[in-house]
């Protein structure tokens, strides 16, 4: 009988020792998957030392992954859609807005040496009028001078690189693009500041009011003999200018920038490359309209730029270019006695017209 027991116990023993290798083999529940990868790894360092282009495809994949780092899109190793977002902005947008400064700027020049500065039909008076208050130009001014930072900062590192950086070689264009961008990330925010108070002080002289439509139809007596149409203190150009210019296109330029110049409020990279394409759309409409507007307030209109300089204008000039506000301060609804432009900047106008 022990002999018996010993045999059995043997026999089992012999079959334990010849089965684990085999188990060890092929583990219970293995990847079939995981097995041909890892074998065609292993074939591909042979065959293709260094070809490391699967792993590359998975990495690039966009696909989110394990990381123990918390946080949005921490688990994406790399955004793949941010060669389509470069490709697409460097592409037609860029070029889009390049012929557009180009193409104002070339309307601009033609018309100047066409019509060159409009004057008056009539001597002036000598007796002037207050337009502009001095907290009314202040505004203004800092509006105009954060824009023009922000445009000029804006356009070399849009174009810079193809423009500039040929010309006036690495080193000189390395120190201009570093400070523009400083230039454009600590502006921008004053600009929307200073865009929210020019609306606030603005607005209410900017409303509808009868002979905008007039005044639109005949495009301000653009082409058309004698002096414009009748307006307000701000004609319909003006008005749209505005509203759509330094509202609308102020606002998304300014909202859209906040978004690039904060990245830490946790928005995606694809909210910032989105919010991207729409600041340089925005940006270069504001700046082509931009450049129209400051045409005409400067070399396209005798007495305009002296008008937001000292905020005087002359009887004359107000009544050929904005005859209804002429007639609102003759009857005495709005006073536009200088004496009036005080350091606090008070409002100068009667009841509403």
């Amino acid at each position: 009988m022990k002999r018996l027991v010993a045999a059995a116990f043997a026999v089992v023993v012999a079959l334990l020792v010849v089965a684990a290798p085999v188990s060890a083999q092929t583990p219970p529940g293995a990847d079939p998957a995981m097995k041909d990868l890892a074998q065609e790894q292993s074939k591909r360092s042979i065959v293709q030392p260094g070809n490391n282009a699967p792993m590359w495809r998975e990495v690039r994949s966009g696909e989110p992954a394990y990381a123990s780092v918390p946080g949005r899109e921490t688990n994406v190793l790399v955004q793949n859609e941010g060669q389509e977002w470069r490709a697409r902005r460097n592409g037609f947008w860029v070029i889009a807005s390049g012929w557009a400064v180009v193409g104002m700027l070339a309307v601009l020049s033609l018309f100047y040496f066409v019509k060159g500065t409009s004057q008056l039909e009539q001597p002036e008076t000598g007796r002037k009028l207050l337009r502009f208050t001095q907290w009314q130009r202040w505004v203004h001014w800092t509006v105009a001078i954060a824009f023009t930072i922000l445009a000029c900062s804006g356009l070399v590192m849009l174009f810079g690189k193809n423009i500039l950086l040929p010309i006036i070689g690495y080193t000189l264009f390395s120190w201009l693009a570093i400070i523009s961008k400083n230039l454009h990330n600590f502006i921008g925010p004053l600009f929307v500041v200073s865009i929210l108070i020019l609306v606030v002080t603005f607005a209410r002289e900017n409303f509808p009011r009868a002979g905008d439509l007039n005044w639109l139809v005949k495009l301000g007596g653009l082409f058309s003999k004698g002096h414009e149409p009748p307006s307000g203190k701000f004609n319909a150009g003006e008005k749209l200018w505005f509203w759509g210019g330094a509202l609308f296109l102020g606002l998304v330029v300014g909202l859209s920038g906040l978004v690039m110049d904060f990245p830490n409020f946790d928005q995606t990279r694809a909210t910032m490359q989105t919010a991207n394409i729409i600041h340089l759309i925005a940006a270069s409409l504001f700046l082509v309209f931009g450049m129209a507007h400051a045409y005409l307030g400067t070399l396209g209109m005798a007495g305009a730029y002296q008008g937001m300089k000292t905020g005087l204008v002359d009887e004359e000039w107000a009544r050929e270019h904005h005859e209804y506000w002429y007639e609102d301060i003759k009857a005495g609804r709005v006073n536009a006695d200088p004496a009036l432009d005080g350091p606090r900047g008070q409002p100068v106008s009667g009841p509403a017209d």
